[in-house]
């Protein structure tokens, strides 16, 4: 191996990591001065470091990385799993998979993407809080349905009424960080321009994709897990279909598409189009879903709001 590729397996008190271009590893702290150490010990020309995300465990050390200039990527934990056991690397440990992370990066040439700002950090961290009221909410409600004793109905409305208050709070919080922000108030003044696209769903996808204006067409709908993929084997073809990416921007994208496909002229009329061709309705708004996601991507790498074509 010729590359400067580097592997950092990432836990709460220790950090792993191997040196591909000699094969030499070492364990450092998991504070402060151990991502000094670390970062002297990786040197300037290394071309990509990678890393698993643990949580609260790897985002100082992100922060410290970032700073250096160092050059980051941040790999899914399955599909690192899946390629160590493809490589027949069956035994785990922490310094095994550090080195596995390496060879990982190297082989596959990954690209090193921008490392989430301390900003963007706590936003996700909000936008968490928000998803968990979101789910208790529906629980409250469900349970609303079934209970009879006044004291339950008045102690689950009182529970509602909090929740409500609390994703209130959250949200408005949400709004004010980003605004106070001039790169991320223009972007959220571009996305909301979008037809469909309401604030909820814009600051979903500037937490949740903040690569996006900096991406392909293509990769952009492949992160959000939106593009076809083709089965085929020799004569044999299989029906294309959507996979993996970020769940979490499908479920963001899907009622936008649907409000889209009724008040976006251009996207109803592709709508419209995709039905008459024989389509479903469901593929029909997964094809408006990837094409949101793409528009999204489009007029943020162009810095312009969203106008509809002439008629």
């Amino acid at each position: 191996m010729t590359d400067h590729t580097i592997g950092i397996d990432i836990s709460k008190d220790h950090l792993d990591a191997h040196r591909l271009i000699d094969g030499k590893s070492r364990r450092f702290v998991n504070d402060r001065s151990g991502h000094k150490a670390l970062i002297a010990w990786i040197g300037c020309d290394a071309v990509r470091i990678v890393y698993e995300p643990t949580g609260p465990y790897h985002r100082k050390l992100e922060q410290a990385l970032a700073a250096a200039d160092l050059p980051l990527v941040k790999v899914n934990p399955r599909q690192a799993r899946r390629f160590f056991e493809g490589a027949g690397q069956l035994a785990k440990t922490d310094r095994l998979d550090a080195a596995m992370l390496a060879t990982m990066g190297s082989l596959l040439a990954i690209a090193p993407r921008l490392a989430r700002s301390p900003l963007l950090h706590e936003l996700k961290d909000l936008h968490m809080a928000r998803t968990a009221l979101v789910k208790d909410r529906t629980a409250a409600k469900n349970r609303a349905k079934s209970l009879s004793m006044p004291l339950l109905k008045r102690h689950n409305g009182e529970r509602l009424t909090q929740i409500e208050r609390q994703m209130e709070a959250i949200e408005a919080e949400i709004m004010h960080r980003i605004k106070a922000d001039p790169d991320l108030a223009r972007s959220f003044a571009i996305l909301t321009s979008i037809p469909g696209v309401s604030d909820i769903t814009a600051f979903l996808l500037i937490i949740d994709m903040p690569e996006l204006g900096r991406l392909e067409a293509t990769e952009a709908a492949a992160l959000a897990g939106l593009a076809p993929i083709t089965r085929q084997s020799g004569t044999w073809r299989g029906r294309a279909s959507i996979r993996g990416g970020r769940a979490n921007l499908r479920q963001a994208l899907y009622m936008p598409a649907l409000v889209a496909s009724r008040f976006n002229p251009d996207l109803s009329a592709k709508y419209q189009q995709l039905l008459t061709a024989g389509k479903p309705p469901k593929v029909a708004l997964t094809a408006l879903m990837r094409k949101l996601i793409v528009l999204a991507n489009a007029l943020l790498k162009a810095n312009r709001k969203w106008t509809s074509k002439p008629a």
